[in-house]
């Protein structure tokens, strides 16, 4: 038998970190250009499996990137909501939600006026709510970035359209909150390829002709009212098809209609997200990778098409 040899360790690691400055050399241009992106352009991830949102519970102020994952086989939004001081999560539980859930139920069965006498039950404070965006619809597998900021506090994040059965995806799951710390996220406001200006007078005004390819958009609420919905105008972003109805689509985009907002989504469209409504001032931005065809432009009030609210698109090369 031989006789055992004592190793060099002192040897052996200089063989290693030698070995280890040799294979990782190649990469470091790689690594180095990997580690200024995420720097650069770091993203808040939400995440839809089914009916909840995956995300952290606290997020730096300033301006963030918002990238929605929408996982689920549903169509999905969130709009991230400032509450009155002091409310909390189980407030909108029980003072909130039970109402918007008796109301669109007597909408359901044809009692309009029924249903917005329970909107009428909501508590006085709910009036001072402030809706400041977030990602617009997008249809199952989809994923959508909304460039955004925010200022310190308690937000709540929420979805709203509805289950087959009309029942709202908020009631089984679909609202949370997060909260925004004082620590800015050193974010600077990002620059768009194309320019979208939103108002009750002139409605979704875009001067810019889109090209296939990545595509980022600015979006200027030039001003804000609450629509026949209770709702504001935002926008939306869509690829539709030549099975695609418009005006099922406009219809359907009325949450308060029995049929608006309720799965399954209409035919021949796959919404690509945007930025939900904003108080008027605001400015959030929205990334697309566009394919050649036919796009719409839409924004979630009753009769878009009459307000100037629904601009059908031809995308070219």
């Amino acid at each position: 038998m031989k006789p055992y040899k004592r190793l060099n360790w002192n040897g052996v690691f200089v063989l290693i970190l030698f070995l280890l400055i040799i294979s990782c050399k190649g990469d470091k241009k790689q690594d180095q250009k990997e580690v200024e992106q995420l720097i650069k352009d770091p993203v808040i991830e939400v995440i839809t499996n089914n009916m909840e949102f995956q995300m952290p519970d606290t997020i730096p102020s300033g301006w963030n990137t918002f990238r929605y994952i929408n996982k689920s086989t549903q169509t999905h939004f969130f709009t991230i909501e400032k509450y009155p001081e002091g409310k909390t999560l189980e407030d909108v539980k029980e003072l909130v939600i039970p109402y918007f859930d008796s109301g669109m139920k007597f909408i359901n069965e044809g009692k309009p006026e029924e249903g917005f006498a329970e909107f009428g039950k909501l508590p006085e404070w709910f009036s001072e709510v402030k809706i400041l965006g977030g990602v617009a619809l997008l249809s199952p597998g989809v994923t959508g970035e909304t460039t955004m900021r925010l200022d310190p506090g308690n937000y709540f994040i929420e979805c709203y359209v509805k289950m087959s059965n009309g029942v709202f995806h908020a009631s089984v799951g679909m609202f949370d909150e997060f909260y925004v710390s004082g620590s800015n996220s050193g974010n600077t406001e990002p620059t768009a390829d194309y320019s979208i200006e939103l108002s009750s007078t002139d409605g979704i005004v875009l001067k810019d002709k889109l090209k296939a390819g990545n595509a980022s958009f600015s979006v200027f609420f030039k001003d804000q009212i609450v629509h026949e919905n209770f709702a504001g105008h935002d926008v939306n972003l869509a690829k539709i098809d030549d099975s695609a109805d418009l005006e099922e689509i406009e219809s359907w985009m009325n949450w308060a209609d029995p049929k608006g907002l309720i799965e399954p989504a209409p035919k021949g469209i796959t919404f690509l997200g945007g930025v939900n409504n904003m108080p008027a001032g605001e400015r959030a931005y929205f990334k697309a990778i566009l394919d050649q065809g036919k796009y719409i432009l839409i924004a979630e009030v009753p009769n878009a098409k009459s307000k100037n609210m629904l601009k059908v698109i031809d995308v070219s090369n």
